[in-house]
């Protein structure tokens, strides 16, 4: 099970590199633009991301902060989001990695952005966690598909797994 769950968070640092590097081609309007979303703009879907991201990892690791609201604009200038984006995809690597088989069998008790309580297995966070991150990133594939008319990068899982390199992400933020 650790394997599989060290590959989507691999997998995860790559998508959101791929996502991150046709998102800083945009000009400022279109990576701005409300095109009826649920985040509206890519920016702000790419700010959720990292919102439920820094969320998730609070929750599972009892450390790091964030915003309580889930439309939180965590930065506006894009490359700055780029950045953060690149350290929490590091720190969600590292947290997976450092799982072992009985912490991924245990249970995780935790409380809603509303303070509702839950216990779940790890796993099935995990699994959220991971699947929530894919959810929104086609969001934003859908977004990037809007603003450019031509197809974004290819996300899928597969790609990753034949050798489609992913750009480096602080590389691109620093333009």
């Amino acid at each position: 099970m650790k394997s599989r769950f060290e590959q989507l968070a691999a997998y995860n640092k790559w998508a959101n590199a791929r996502i991150y590097e046709a998102a800083l081609a945009l000009d400022e309007k279109d990576y701005r633009r409300d095109v009826g979303a649920f985040f509206k703009s890519l920016h702000g879907t790419l700010n959720h991301l990292l919102v439920a991201d820094r969320i998730w990892m609070k929750r599972l690791t009892g450390e790091g902060e964030h915003p309580n609201t889930l439309n939180a604009i965590i930065h506006e200038d894009r490359r700055a989001l780029a950045l953060a984006r690149a350290d929490e995809d590091d720190r969600i690597v590292r947290f997976v990695t450092s799982l072992d088989e009985a912490a991924l069998a245990g249970t995780l008790k935790y409380a809603t952005t509303s303070g509702k309580t839950f216990e779940q297995p790890r796993a099935d966070v995990l699994s959220h966690f991971f699947n929530h991150q894919t959810h929104h990133r086609g969001q934003a594939h859908t977004i990037l598909s809007i603003c450019t008319g031509e197809e974004p990068p290819s996300l899928d899982l597969l790609a990753m797994q034949r050798g489609v390199v992913a750009p480096d992400l602080r590389a691109l933020a620093r333009g």
